[in-house]
């Protein structure tokens, strides 16, 4: 019995065992980065560590009212973070977890010269827009104030909805997943007093809704015809076309492959490469 093979076999075992739970714990850090789920986390932690330290120095009460609070949490995350696990389940079933495919990039492609064709055309003629694109956050809660399009989008739609006194005009649009899901829509307006005084109400609903979510959102001004962006709770001013375009490529394009998939099949590749066809 060759006990050396065996126990380059465990090696590796033991090894994907580890790269697999790696692999899960980055998807998972990479589906809620810049969602409300990374703004809840010091919550849980702290909640935890109330548990542990009671725990430890013998607080009998406090550590049931932490075990209630925990019980309970597994409902409230599952309802709080609904958008979330239903957008991760259908990447899954997609297969996007472990592709990037070029099909994604030529509609997110496809968005942004849409984009660019919409704002230069309102912008040079000072026309007020305000449309938002939905990142990771859902935008479920705002979608529902709105007027249901569902339509693909184009430069010509976009402009025709913000055509002043048109019936579509006043509000926000919404796209999601590369359509429009909605326009006439209700955004929350910031009350920062860091907002500028002579913003009106479009960019204090650009703002809002950055505070809110990491959704990205064009602003293009009916005074000046100044095109501005928010994301994040930031606001970016007076963009060029070769700003935002820039922009919404980082934010919308996907990288052609994965590095840490690649990575993940680098390493094990390697390993036996290194264990089993080098001659150990």
């Amino acid at each position: 019995m060759d006990w050396s093979s065996i126990f380059n076999l465990q090696n590796l075992i033991n090894l994907i065992d580890i790269l697999v739970v790696w692999f899960i714990l980055y998807e998972l850090i990479l589906m809620v980065q810049g969602t409300k789920a990374v703004q809840l986390l010091r919550g849980i932690i702290i909640i935890v560590i109330f548990k542990l330290v009671s725990w430890y120095v013998g607080l009998t009460t406090v550590s049931w009212i932490m075990d209630q609070v925990i019980n309970w949490g597994v409902i409230a995350i599952v309802i709080i973070f609904q958008p979330e696990i239903r957008r991760g389940l259908e990447h899954l079933g997609r297969g996007s977890l472990f592709a990037k495919t070029n099909k994604e990039n030529e509609a997110a492609n496809q968005l942004i010269e849409a984009l660019d064709k919409a704002i230069q055309y309102m912008s040079k003629r000072r026309i007020g827009a305000l449309i938002t694109v939905q990142m990771n956050t859902g935008l479920e809660d705002y979608i529902e104030t709105g007027i249901t399009l569902d339509a693909d989008v184009s430069g010509e739609l976009l402009i025709n909805i913000f055509i002043p006194n048109t019936p579509l005009h006043d509000g926000a649009v919404i796209i999601q997943g590369n359509r429009i899901a909605v326009a006439a829509a209700y955004l929350p307006l910031s009350q920062s007093n860091l907002i500028p005084k002579e913003l009106g109400t479009r960019h204090r609903a650009a703002v809002g809704i950055s505070e809110l979510t990491d959704a990205m959102t064009v602003v293009v001004s009916e005074e000046t015809g100044e095109v501005s962006i928010t994301q994040n709770n930031e606001l970016f001013r007076g963009m060029t076309q070769e700003d935002y375009l820039k922009y919404f490529r980082t934010q919308l394009l996907k990288a052609p492959s994965d590095s840490g998939h690649k990575n993940l099949l680098e390493t094990i590749s390697n390993y036996i490469d290194t264990h089993f066809r080098g001659g150990n």
